[in-house]
């Protein structure tokens, strides 16, 4: 069983996380050999697009100052961050697992519908978008870069944000589905709760040995 070291980094701006992600796929590229990671963390509010996603999904001029908003290496439209939304940064060098993108990318979203099923909530996929649903809404959203098999970016799960913010967009570009969040259907859900639910669920599907740091 491969170990990975847990990393839980708290409220962490976005430009900081991004060039801290780059810099550990640096490093493994060097060395493949290097342990991988699960980063855990919060963002202030922030607006990141994906490598080839459409400005047309914003609903305000991206020179706007009032609001950051990053263009990234990772997948997919546009997509917001805050504080109470858990977001998760897997650096793990896939040739120790499966070298495949779609298993990647399935395996992510069954981390997050075993969160979800420790609390009797039933979270499932819909055929043809990335990400999870609960009750017709967008739980949790994956955009994720991967570079000679190591992994970067990950996914973004809503436990108690202010989505106020994803009315500044078409969150991922879908118009017709609404975003929704944990405290919707668990009132008293924390954030600190569902971080130690990902750790074990993260665990559990990509079978390693978590160490936190």
């Amino acid at each position: 069983m491969r170990n990975c070291i847990l990393e839980n980094l708290g409220i962490t701006s976005y430009k900081e996380s991004w060039e801290y992600q780059k810099k550990l796929v640096a490093e493994r590229l060097s060395n493949p050999d290097l342990e991988d990671r699960l980063i855990l963390l919060e963002h202030p509010s922030v607006y990141t697009l994906g490598t080839g996603a459409s400005t047309e999904f914003l609903k305000f001029e991206p020179q706007n100052t009032t609001h950051q908003l990053y263009r990234v290496e990772r997948g997919g439209e546009v997509t917001y961050h805050c504080p109470g939304q858990l977001v998760g940064y897997p650096i793990l060098n896939l040739r120790y697992y499966q070298q495949d993108l779609h298993w990647y990318l399935r395996q992510l979203e069954q981390v997050l519908i075993l969160v979800l099923s420790r609390y009797q909530l039933k979270g499932y996929l819909i055929p043809g978008l990335t990400g999870v649903w609960l009750e017709g809404k967008k739980i949790a959203a994956i955009g994720i870069k991967v570079r000679r098999w190591i992994t970067m970016h990950g996914f973004a799960l809503n436990v108690c944000p202010d989505l106020r913010g994803f009315q500044n967009i078409v969150p991922c570009g879908i118009m017709d589905k609404p975003v929704g969040s944990l405290e919707e259907f668990v009132p008293d859900i924390t954030i600190d709760q569902v971080r130690k639910d990902i750790a074990l669920a993260f665990a559990e599907v990509f079978a390693v040995n978590l160490d936190e740091k």
